[in-house]
């Protein structure tokens, strides 16, 4: 029997407020519990292990932001949409993409995609065609925010680059940034999802 008023749920909101906090690093089953009021045997009731915690953490984020195109929308802008929503998800935690990077959201967010890929077969891509399109969308997202968040990270920690040694040894990068803008932040990622659209449309001739 679970341990009296300790649900599952509250659990995982007390692990997001603790990876917030403390990052993934910081995220022990000891701390958590210590948070909760509870001996590190009461969590077990709800999850066998911490990996299958950060499984279920993962599916509390990606879930809610799943779904379709909203009346009027391509499958351009739809995706777009989705990719932004995806990184404001995974930045709005500490860690969120280190946290979705080592997690398996399971059965739930997969027929979530499964009813993403019904909606592109409908709109004329193929089963593959769909597939290939969400996953580099969504792989090219974890990975730009996995960069931002670790970036921050180290220049929390005074480990930042010192751009002005950078100025003689890397012109070129230097002068790409001045033409075309920083490879980091908005403007980057909205760059960089153009270029992958532009991509799919192609494929699909």
């Amino acid at each position: 029997m679970a341990p009296k008023g300790l649900a599952r749920e509250s659990v995982v909101r007390a692990a997001l407020e603790l990876l917030d906090e403390a990052g993934l690093d910081g995220l022990t089953v000891r701390r958590l519990a210590a948070r909760l009021g509870v001996q590190n045997p009461a969590l077990y009731w709800h999850f066998r292990d911490k990996q299958e915690l950060l499984d279920e953490m993962a599916r509390e984020l990606l879930a809610p932001g799943m779904g379709g195109p909203r009346e009027g929308e391509g499958w351009r802008e739809w995706l777009a949409r989705r990719a932004h929503h995806y990184r404001g998800v995974l930045l709005g935690h500490r860690d969120g993409a280190r946290l979705i990077a080592s997690g398996d959201p399971g059965l739930t967010v997969a027929r979530a995609f499964e009813k993403e890929l019904e909606i592109l077969t409908g709109l004329g891509f193929t089963p593959a065609q769909g597939l290939h399109a969400i996953s580099t969308v969504s792989h090219y997202t974890l990975g730009f925010v996995l960069t931002e968040q670790a970036r921050r990270e180290r220049v929390a920690a005074g480990r930042g680059p010192d751009y002005a040694a950078y100025a003689a040894e890397f012109p070129l990068t230097l002068a790409g940034a001045r033409e075309g803008g920083e490879p980091a932040g908005d403007e980057a990622f909205a760059r960089g999802l153009r270029l992958i659209l532009d991509g799919v449309a192609a494929a699909l001739g």
